[in-house]
């Protein structure tokens, strides 16, 4: 197979101006598996990660007590919609922060999630997100 057939997907994103993807959830899995117990006890922060679709805050959010997280945030840069291929266009940039299972489902609820809102459009060189 020709690397040009390899890249087909790549190119016809490219052409079509949808070239953001995002890392696959087993990939994180295979890789942060090594450094477990580093994540003891502290805050993880996914800042310009889109909370609704990322892989990084699904493997955090589902493996917080497994890892011993204290918490979870995620900043979202201009985006409340869940397309992947969003155009940014909306001002009100919000963040999300989880403190765990506190009903014991086992799983991440959006009652146990805050989702608060940026005063700006939540850059990752905002001061809010810079505080966060």
């Amino acid at each position: 197979m020709s690397k040009q057939t390899k890249n087909t997907n790549l190119h016809a994103a490219k052409s079509a101006k949808k070239d953001e993807f995002y890392t696959q959830l087993p990939d994180i899995e295979n890789e942060l598996k090594h450094y477990k117990h580093h994540f003891k006890n502290k805050t993880v922060y996914c800042n310009c990660d889109d909370p609704r679709i990322s892989g990084f805050f699904h493997y955090f959010s589902y493996g917080f007590e497994a890892l011993g997280l204290k918490k979870l945030i995620t900043a979202c840069y201009k985006n409340k919609s869940m397309d992947l291929f969003s155009t940014h266009d909306c001002e009100q940039a919000i963040y999300l922060e989880y403190q765990g299972d506190k009903n014991q489902s086992k799983v991440p609820d959006p009652e146990e999630i805050g989702v608060k809102a940026f005063k700006g459009d939540g850059d990752f060189r905002s001061p809010e997100a810079i505080k966060l």
